[in-house]
């Protein structure tokens, strides 16, 4: 600690600590312009000039160390007189538009000329001007160059906290100008940093421009409903109407930064598909009614199902009340633990639910990030989990953060990494078992005797390794480190090896605690709310709290709580409840916001086991292609339009708020559950928000003790439940002979989370079309060149779209986004087959097909020097 005195006052502050930070911690302004928290100092704006004892110079304070014994003042004539000037020389050639600007009213050049600037101008020159009119460098960002007073902010918050390098700078002093490459922002992550930054009204939203005033404005704090990292946000209304998003400094997991779903994919609310009333199927079609009529009829139809099984699936984008209740009412009203909360795997829970008990690690992810190194394993974090990747990239650039990364899909993250492996795909498990063996090898001697033996028996010997960056360099990597973090991508959940996967990073975690390394471990999830909607049990084996249906302390003390009894033998999970429907087994399916239609795997299939359903009731904010099956549709309140909370990546439990009104006739989720439980003669206690959240804090060890006065500005953290892990150790996967080919994988691309942000019209502005990515090498082989229209095919369909050259793809990689609802990409897969196998071919004819169209087998095509066959089955295999 190193001792300072700031305009009279005595402080201690860190070694290392600039005079900026001194000041701040003793509530004394000094005003800045190019300085930001999340960047390295740049001190070209001199607002920041401070006097320091023994200095004849001012000197700026952000980028001035503190010494022992320094003597600082803030706020002398010399320095009020040096500011003012600064002030002059901007507004020197600063347009005065601040009538029309929409940086005003929270422009910090208007805050800084009030408190510091002159009060007459000197300079009477005509004032210098770039562009006569704005300039549109993309969909949302369009910029009045000649409003910039180049304090750099925007271009370094672009270059080293998002990773984009989209803007730079071109000529010199007062002639320097910002902008994108050739005056575009066309290969940039459109995510609107850099109008978070910018002080002044020169880089600007396009959608936002000139709707609204800052005091117009209701704001509303709440959380991202895309992504599970959990970024807080502000939103903009008016007049009850969306208009725009920002962020905080001080809040959040984020620091103000935001990525394009965050920023601009929150106009979905407004979307136009909203279910407006009740609907039930008449004559083969769905026909809107009133709640009482939906009343009536739903009641004879659950009459009538209910000697029959029942089954529920909700979406992890709900709030943890809304799945804490909906589980409660399929298990006390409908009787029934065939409950899951995801429409796109089945979780093997039985392996997942030890594994997060023993080794998740509910803190902060700056704290988790702070270890010596952080492995990321499957995925792309750029693009799955965006603010992720900037506070990964912050660690590795600033705190010397060693980053390793596994995986199939390149990632711009590994740019900053240390190693980088690169598996094919479906290749993780085997990689992750050689790691672990790699690392037994390598620091056999470390770990305790008696286990050592056992363990090497068990993972085998480490696989001969002769690239640079194998198994064997992360090993070495995670050998040499003193603690280590692992961030595990949700992706590796859905492949048909997650058992085996799972069992290989419960190898690895436990090979590094006896190691001492202090493992933490976090998944990247895709959905807002998945780890909540595990913790709220909505589970088929599960209860709140991961307590096991087999566990009768757990279950006798629910059920004193529900005031009814709970069954013991654990439910289906989906894909068991599928086939339930399928053999005519099911009665009532009911469907909370979850749309399996569209991303299960084998469409096909799906659409068969929802059709054999007695009734399926589909309650949902959108009419989805699964409530366009439903034989009753409810509407529900969407995102914004009810109050609740999230459980992001970390275990922070986070408000989301209300900040309009439902739209037409929906109701909220929790009404509609009283609403249903009431046609079975039932009540679910308690059926507020406020009342179910009490409740989870109860029923929840995780959640013990939490309030909802205590949720502050940042949440609060739910707590690990101590869990002692198993200790024992699973054998490596037998290695499969591969049989060559193209293998198939998805997942979200930047612009668009999951089909919920294709509601966005904002992002359907920048987000490209649909496409197929796939490695420059294969593409050379097969002929094909970057925009070429494709068709992918696989045992099951085919479809078509744009083809996408990556050069950094391994080869016999193939990449769909699943964020495109027209691809009806699901109807490729099969179930349990993941990676998924395929083969592409270019589309002959000359005339592009519709964007997104699926072909039929007798369209011809090209591909392989050839015809595509006309029967889909004939090439398969080969």
């Amino acid at each position: 600690m190193v001792s300072v005195t700031i305009d009279g006052q005595a402080l201690e502050v860190e070694a290392g600590s600039t005079v900026l930070m001194a000041a701040e911690r003793l509530g004394i302004a000094i005003p800045t312009f190019c300085y930001w928290k999340r960047l390295p100092p740049l001190a070209s704006c001199r607002m920041c000039l401070v006097e320091i004892d023994g200095l004849r110079r001012l000197q700026p304070s952000c980028a001035t160390t503190v010494t022992e014994g320094m003597v600082v003042r803030t706020n002398t004539p010399m320095i009020d007189e040096t500011r003012s000037s600064m002030l002059d020389m901007l507004l020197a050639n600063h347009p005065l538009d601040c009538p029309i600007c929409d940086k005003g009213g929270e422009c910090e050049l208007q805050d800084m000329v009030m408190a510091y600037g002159p009060r007459k101008s000197e300079f009477h020159d005509p004032k210098r001007v770039f562009h006569s009119e704005d300039l549109r460098l993309s969909p949302v960002v369009i910029m009045n160059v000649n409003r910039c007073i180049q304090c750099q902010r925007c271009v370094r918050m672009c270059e080293e906290v998002v990773g984009a390098v989209a803007l730079g700078t071109v000529e010199k002093g007062m002639d320097t100008a910002v902008t994108g490459f050739e005056g575009s922002l066309a290969s940039c992550d459109q995510c609107g940093n850099c109008i978070e930054v910018c002080p002044v009204g020169a880089l600007m939203s396009f959608p936002y421009r000139y709707k609204a005033r800052p005091w117009d404005l209701v704001e509303t704090d709440t959380v991202c409903p895309h992504c599970g990292t959990g970024c807080q946000l502000t939103v903009g209304t008016r007049k009850g109407e969306f208009m725009r998003v920002r962020s905080k400094w001080d809040e959040g997991v984020n620091h103000e930064t935001l990525c394009v779903r965050g920023r601009f994919g929150l106009d979905f609310v407004s979307g136009r598909d909203r279910i407006e009333r009740p609907m039930i199927r008449r004559n083969g079609a769905l026909a809107p009614v009133s709640w009482d009529e939906a009343a009536d009829y739903l009641g004879r139809r659950l009459s009538a199902v209910e000697d029959k099984a029942a089954a529920g699936l909700a979406s992890p984008r709900l709030p943890n009340e809304v799945l804490y209740q909906f589980q409660k009412l399929m298990r006390t009203v409908f009787r029934t633990n065939n409950i899951d909360c995801s429409s796109r795997w089945s979780v093997p829970f039985d392996t997942l639910g030890p594994l997060l008990a023993a080794f998740y690690s509910r803190a902060p992810l700056d704290e988790v990030i702070a270890n010596d190194c952080v492995f990321v394993v499957g995925g792309n974090v750029t693009e799955e989990n965006p603010v992720t990747e900037y506070l990964l990239r912050d660690g590795a650039r600033r705190r010397q953060t060693a980053l390793l990364m596994l995986s199939a899909r390149p990632s711009r993250l590994e740019a900053d990494a240390c190693a980088v492996v690169r598996v094919p795909p479906g290749g993780e498990t085997a990689a992750l078992a050689a790691v672990v063996a790699g690392l037994v090898a390598a620091a056999g001697h470390a770990l305790p005797g008696e286990a050592l033996a056992d363990i090497e028996a068990t993972v085998g010997r480490p696989p001969v390794d002769t690239g640079r960056d194998g198994p064997s360099r992360l090993a070495s990597a995670l050998n040499e480190s003193r603690s280590v973090s692992v961030l595990v991508s949700v992706e590796l959940l859905r492949a048909s090896a997650a058992r085996q996967t799972l069992q290989q990073l419960n190898n690895l975690l436990q090979v590094l605690r006896l190691l001492g390394k202090g493992p933490a471990m976090q998944f990247l999830f895709d959905r807002a709310n998945q780890l909540g909607a595990w913790d709220m049990g909505v589970l088929p084996a599960d209860l709140p709290g991961s307590w096991t249906l087999s566990h009768d302390t757990a279950r006798t003390t629910l059920a004193r709580n529900w005031r009814t009894e709970i069954a013991p033998p654990s439910g289906a999970g989906l894909d068991a409840i599928l086939e339930l429907c399928l053999g005519g087994g099911m009665g009532a399916l009911y469907l909370a916001g979850a749309d399996p239609l569209i991303a299960y795997p084998d469409r096909d299939f799906v659409m068969r086991a929802l059709g054999a359903a007695d009734l399926l009731i589909v309650q949902d904010t959108f009419l989805t292609d699964t409530a366009g099956l439903a034989e009753v549709v409810l509407p529900a309140a969407g995102y914004g339009e009810e109050s609740g909370t999230f459980t992001n990546n970390e275990g922070r439990i986070q408000k989301i708020r209300k900040f309009r009104e439902p739209a037409f006739e929906a109701r909220g989720n929790l009404a509609i559950f009283d609403f249903v439980a009431a046609l079975r003669s039932k009540t679910l206690q308690p059926s507020t928000e406020g009342g179910i959240f009490d409740e989870i804090a109860r029923q929840v060890p995780a959640y013990q003790g939490l309030t909802q006065d205590g949720l502050g500005a940042d949440g609060a953290f739910t707590k690990a439940v101590p869990f002692q892990p198993s200790g024992a150790f699973f054998a490596p996967p037998l290695v499969a002979q591969t049989a060559g080919g193209l293998m198939l994988i998805t997942g979200n691309c930047l612009f668009h989370n999951g089909y919920l942000s294709e509601r966005s019209e904002i992002l359907n502005t920048v987000a490209d079309d649909p496409y197929v990515e796939m490695s420059g090498q294969d593409a050379a082989q097969l002929g094909f060149s970057h925009g070429d229209q494709v068709v992918v095919r696989s045992a099951l369909g085919e479809l078509t779209a744009k083809l996408k050259v990556n050069r950094r793809f391994p080869k016999g990689l193939v990449f769909i986004p699943e964020n495109y609802r027209a691809l009806r990409l699901n109807r490729l897969m099969r179930r349990g087959v993941y990676p998924c196998p395929v083969e592409v071919y270019k589309l002959k004819t000359s005339v592009a097909p519709l964007t997104g169209s699926t072909s039929s087998p007798e369209d011809r095509h090209q591909g392989m020097g050839g015809d595509l066959p006309d029967d889909p089955q004939s090439h398969l295999g080969q």
